[in-house]
């Protein structure tokens, strides 16, 4: 069955907004295309007049450091991600949730800027990205904008950019230093179904002392139908003793004022709420064991 009528490959953004342009909304933006070359042959979409592939454009691709900040080309693989000596050490939560993408298959050809662009609230990339306070570079109605990563989602499924016209470059975040830390983990149905129940990414900073929070930031996914993050847990933290007390002390204000709903695709909401608990004390001891020894091992990669 005939999905689109051209496909290009450009090897500058400016040539691929350049196409876009001449399609004038007729074309799609595609990656790894594990999602959208599944819509198209499904019938989601109608017949493209053509595929923009930017995989080869360099920026996309890159992987690079300055100093204590990261650049994440939106084109770089979940595999990639998982190589990456520098994200295993000093993003470990990015690592752990690009390790749980699907199977190996579609990590080696699944790209983060595509996990970003479907905006699911439930994209354990995304969920990463909010806990690292990612930026995102964007081309958006002709004109490069870096915004918040919390900006780019309007609802489920529903972006800020329009893939017919835009153009995610990339993301960048401050890595971990001394003394910080961050931990993902997720619950999936055990049938294998593609959905998680619930992920968990965290982000802390313990003062110099090792003795208390410094900093946090919680992501738990899905809850609402965007991505974000739990501003009323992370107050709990913030300024108190690292202990396993203060722990359910911000796991019961999570269990107060996160309402997940009942999915037919994933749980009832009672026990969702459930795993609430389980998923924040799992992450939180864990980021903070991290954070303390200044040593991660990521967890959970390639198992389903």
């Amino acid at each position: 069955m005939k999905l689109w009528n051209h496909y290009h490959t450009p090897h500058s953004i400016d040539q691929a907004i350049a196409l876009l342009n001449q399609y004038q909304g007729k074309a799609k933006v595609v990656a790894g295309g594990t999602d959208l070359i599944v819509e198209l042959r499904e019938g989601h979409h109608p017949i493209q007049e053509a595929l923009i592939d930017v995989t080869q454009i360099p920026e996309l691709t890159r992987l690079t450091t300055n100093n204590n900040e990261i650049y994440v080309g939106a084109g770089v693989t979940h595999s990639q991600i998982v190589k990456s000596a520098v994200l295993v050490a000093r993003a470990t939560c990015l690592v752990e949730s690009c390790g749980v993408v699907g199977g190996p298959q579609v990590r080696n050809v699944g790209t983060l800027g595509g996990n970003v662009a479907h905006a699911l609230p439930a994209g354990d990339g995304t969920t990463s990205l909010v806990a690292l306070d990612a930026k995102a570079e964007i081309i958006m109605s002709g004109q490069r904008r870096v915004v918040p990563i919390a900006e780019m989602f309007r609802g489920p499924g529903q972006s800020l950019i329009d893939s017919t016209r835009d153009v995610i470059i990339g993301f960048r975040f401050v890595l971990c230093s001394d003394n910080e830390a961050t931990a993902f983990k997720r619950i999936m149905r055990p049938q294998g179904v593609a959905l998680p129940i619930l992920g968990c990414a965290i982000w802390v900073r313990l003062n110099p002392a090792q003795t208390h929070f410094e900093a946090a930031r919680v992501s738990i996914a899905p809850i609402g139908p965007t991505p974000g993050r739990a501003a009323e847990v992370e107050a709990i933290l913030i300024g108190q003793p690292a202990t396993d007390t203060i722990i359910e002390q911000a796991i019961e204000t999570a269990l107060q004022i996160l309402k997940p709903r009942t999915s037919k695709y994933r749980a009832t909401g009672d026990y969702r709420k459930e795993m609430i608990a389980v998923l924040l004390r799992r992450t939180l001891q864990l980021a903070v064991q991290r954070a303390r020894t200044g040593q991660a091992v990521p967890e959970g990669i390639g198992m389903e």
